[in-house]
């Protein structure tokens, strides 16, 4: 394990991992729709409200909405409406896999796992691969029988989102924290859907010791096999911003590339992430801004994309707009979490990620 610094310095980094990962997905919230919203459609909504540049939550409907309606949650999701975290089950998997290092520790089983959806995780709380698979659980099949059967989204974005937590808790150690990853992915997920997992835990660890966004996208690139469709694209966009071309134009070229892989699936999504660390490159609001602003399961992305910036910045780093109408508080349909404080959520990681071994 690579040396993260002293202990306030990665308890800081735990913290903005929390805090980039609740402020990026309630970013991204309001227009979590990828058949509909667009990039075209999310920069015409924030341009009819005033709001481009993007440095704060999506701003509320301005005058007739001209077929742009966000999603129902909005109203506790936009600017000068927050109140603490909305729910949403990007924020559910990373309390879940606290609770379940907390319970099982870092020896954790992929049955373990089930388990613990299956007493913490109401049903219809869950999505796509994820219900498939409690489905199959509440039916006694057992992993990766869980994964397969009858499961059409096993490359979708699922795994993905719960992966954080690994990173988190396996700090400058991406190859250990991906392991973890993988083994909590295979319970819903194969292929690039495990991958996906995979390279996202490792980007979240690699974040704390990684002196810039570029070299953590590199160390994440080097858990995964680099022959899989995910690593290709990975390394389509970082050799696209190499060529100095625009964010505009790198996301432009990868749609075309990946099209007919839908707005859920690993592959275009993880393009869009990856564009928006790295013409973020670094700076935690342009980075959310951009990943969110590049459409496709925005919340999800905004999240993971607020996870690695809040790690690389610190939670002092993030700015207060971002930070202060969380009020602290997250709301959640992880049994026994609703009403859970962020910073007790960051502590509990932090014990994890000094108690793990060296």
């Amino acid at each position: 394990m690579t040396p993260v610094g002293t202990e306030p310095e990665l308890a800081d980094r735990v913290l903005g991992g929390w805090l980039g990962r609740i402020a990026g997905n309630m970013l991204g919230k309001p227009v979590e729709q990828g058949d509909l919203w667009t990039r075209d459609r999310i920069d015409r909504y924030l341009r009819q409200a005033a709001a481009l540049p993007l440095t704060d939550y999506l701003p509320e409907p301005v005058g007739e909405s001209a077929g742009l309606e966000l999603r129902p949650e909005w109203r506790q999701c936009v600017r000068g409406r927050i109140h603490g975290s909305c729910r949403d089950d990007d924020v559910d998997y990373a309390i879940l896999g606290l609770d379940l290092l907390e319970t099982h520790g870092f020896a954790f089983s992929t049955e373990q796992v089930g388990d613990l959806w299956l007493l913490r995780l109401p049903y219809l709380q869950t999505f796509t691969a994820e219900r498939a698979a409690y489905r199959n659980l509440s039916n006694g099949l057992k992993p990766p029988l869980t994964a397969t059967y009858d499961n059409p989204y096993q490359e979708w974005i699922g795994a993905l989102i719960r992966a954080d937590i690994y990173g988190w808790t396996r700090p400058g150690a991406p190859r250990r924290a991906a392991a973890l990853a993988r083994r909590d992915a295979v319970l819903s997920h194969t292929g690039n859907g495990v991958y996906g997992a995979m390279w996202a835990a490792a980007l979240v660890s690699a974040a704390f010791t990684a002196v810039s966004v570029r070299q953590a996208v590199d160390e994440a690139l080097t858990v995964i096999p680099a022959s899989s469709r995910l690593a290709r694209t990975v390394r389509r966009v970082v050799s696209l911003h190499d060529t100095r071309m625009t964010w505009e134009d790198t996301l432009t070229t990868v749609a075309e590339e990946t099209a007919g892989l839908g707005w859920i699936h690993t592959v275009p999504n993880a393009a869009v992430l990856t564009a928006g660390l790295l013409y973020g490159d670094g700076d935690f609001t342009r980075t959310i801004a951009l990943t969110v602003r590049g459409g496709l399961d925005t919340d999800s992305n905004g999240a993971t994309a607020g996870s690695v910036a809040g790690v690389l910045t610190g939670a002092d780093a993030i700015p207060a707009q971002w930070k202060d109408p969380l009020e602290d508080t997250v709301r959640s349909a992880v049994f026994g979490f609703d009403g859970v404080r962020i910073s007790e959520l960051a502590e509990r990681t932090l014990r994890l990620a000094e108690t793990a071994e060296s």
